[in-house]
């Protein structure tokens, strides 16, 4: 049998930098880790192709090749997703949707794509192959428990050319310990978290380095320190022997929650294994807002110092922020750019408050009949899917407010310089990469775009050279900075 699989696109997004990947010589942030997985769950002796449409078109000659067509998809790919059916029943194949999308709003798609595998493919995807093969296929697939994750297999990486990607990926752990109201994990992935071994992470890193790899690569968890003993005695230990044993080819992205912050061993042993860059959820500065969404982690402590903290021992902070909490008032717009600048976090993704479906806020919202309409996904609308507390041409305003200053020229490099010049880790950080044509061509454009056609070049010089002569070991992080805000200044500047 011959299977297509298929990822669809991305609109522009705070996370697609879609702005600036053709300066690196890359088409994609990351590829697409759930089809990678579900390609080496199917039969070896099946034909398997995979189109990531972030990097290359869909084909009609892809879908004539098919026998049978997979698509898995994100809330913010609903656009394309459906573009994509539309091209496939043209052709009349069948077509077997999953991914978390179709997970929450199957409702959507019962009468548009043939079978529905919602959930854990590991739990699901057996049960379609089993019925495939007796040929009493049902419409839909789905288990009412979380599944055991060192029954998981290694990503097919051989499906895509990996020199097209920014970062590949890589899962420890599904599920998360918290429970936010705004947010869909627990639904998704459960509130235990639950792990691979450290055998099977290792197994993973020889595959990728097997690849011929030495990039980033990005660990998706919901939250990498879920359980916080886990990580710090099986699974960085093991990745640090790992890389020390063949210099250290691999530097490591991951999401995490603030707690990161009370655990001074933790944050060390994530350094020496060669983690460089956290995403945590901030939200807001406002413990009012903070307690309406039960973001419980987050809620009596001093915020600013804990990211200093983190930033202090060598990881980068990246941040989500949101506004649109009942308890906002038209103050929060300054106190999240007060907070924002204060803190150095140079990558602050800010979107205003979205009920996804089947979340507790989705619920919230619509048993009080405030939900207005189903949620795009996209982290960059200007849009609301339910009534908020606050008026909201107000609400819109000031998120927009929020944006354009945040990320004009002035303030975007000052935040840099704040975050290199906070940036002291205790622990030497061995997350260098190798120089690469890419970092060249990204030095020229950076001379160029913004050094001298920027309108923001005063404030671009004003950072390089503050890097040369304070703290010149910074350089190419400021480079790599500035090249990344051109991204944000064309999402959000004066927009």
């Amino acid at each position: 049998m011959k299977i297509l699989l298929v990822y669809p696109q991305y609109p522009t997004t705070f996370w697609s930098f879609k702005h600036i990947l053709h300066i690196l010589g890359k088409k994609a942030s990351f590829p697409p880790l759930g089809l990678l997985t579900v390609a080496t769950m199917l039969p070896k002796k099946w034909e398997k192709k995979l189109i990531d449409m972030n990097v290359d078109p869909l084909k009609e000659a892809d879908i004539a090749w098919a026998d049978m067509v997979f698509i898995s998809a994100m809330i913010v790919q609903k656009e394309s997703v459906r573009q994509v059916i539309s091209q496939i029943k043209k052709a009349g194949k069948p077509i077997v949707a999953g991914g978390p999308l179709f997970t929450t709003g199957w409702e959507e798609y019962t009468s548009l794509v043939d079978h529905l595998v919602l959930g854990e493919a590991e739990g699901t995807l057996p049960l379609f192959l089993k019925d495939l093969k007796k040929g009493k296929l049902k419409k839909t697939y789905q288990i009412d428990k979380f599944l055991d994750l060192k029954k998981t297999v290694v990503p097919d990486y051989s499906l895509i050319n990996l020199r097209k990607y920014f970062s590949l990926c890589i899962q420890y752990s599904r599920g998360c310990p918290f429970n936010c109201e705004f947010c869909d994990i627990v639904r998704l992935n459960g509130r235990l978290p639950r792990y691979k071994t450290k055998g099977q992470i290792i197994r993973e890193l020889d595959n990728l380095y097997r690849l011929k790899w030495r990039e980033n690569i990005f660990f998706v968890d919901d939250n990498f320190i879920g359980n916080k003993e886990k990580v710090k005695r099986e699974l960085l230990p093991a990745i640090i022997k790992w890389q020390e044993k063949r210099r250290n080819p691999f530097g490591f992205i991951t999401q995490a929650s603030i707690n990161l912050a009370d655990d001074e061993e933790l944050m060390s042993l994530m350094v020496r294994a060669g983690f460089a860059t956290v995403f945590i959820g901030i939200e807001t500065p406002k413990e009012e807002s903070l307690k309406e969404c039960q973001k419980m982690q987050n809620q009596n402590r001093d915020l600013l110092a804990a990211v200093k903290k983190i930033q202090h021992y060598g990881l980068e902070v990246q941040a989500g922020f949101i506004v649109g909490f009942d308890h906002d008032s038209p103050a929060i717009f300054k106190n999240q750019i007060d907070f924002i600048q204060k803190s150095g976090i140079v990558t602050a993704m800010v979107g205003l408050l979205s009920a996804l479906p089947k979340t507790r806020l989705y619920q919230r919202l619509q048993a009080t009949g405030r939900l207005v309409k189903e949620t795009d996904g996209s982290n960059t609308s200007l849009d609301l899917n339910f009534i908020p507390k606050m008026k909201k041409n107000v609400l819109l305003k000031g998120y927009k407010d929020i944006l354009s200053n945040i990320y004009s020229p002035k303030n975007y490099y000052q935040r840099v310089i704040n975050f290199l010049r906070d940036f002291k880790p205790q622990v030497k950080n061995i997350n260098l990469r190798k120089l690469r044509f890419y970092h060249l061509k990204a030095l020229i454009a950076s001379l160029w775009m913004l050094g001298v056609q920027s309108k923001g070049r005063r404030y671009y010089w004003r950072l390089i050279f503050w890097s040369l002569f304070r703290r010149p070991k910074t350089l190419p992080q400021a480079i790599g900075f500035s090249i990344t805000g051109l991204h944000f200044r064309r999402l959000y500047w004066q927009k």
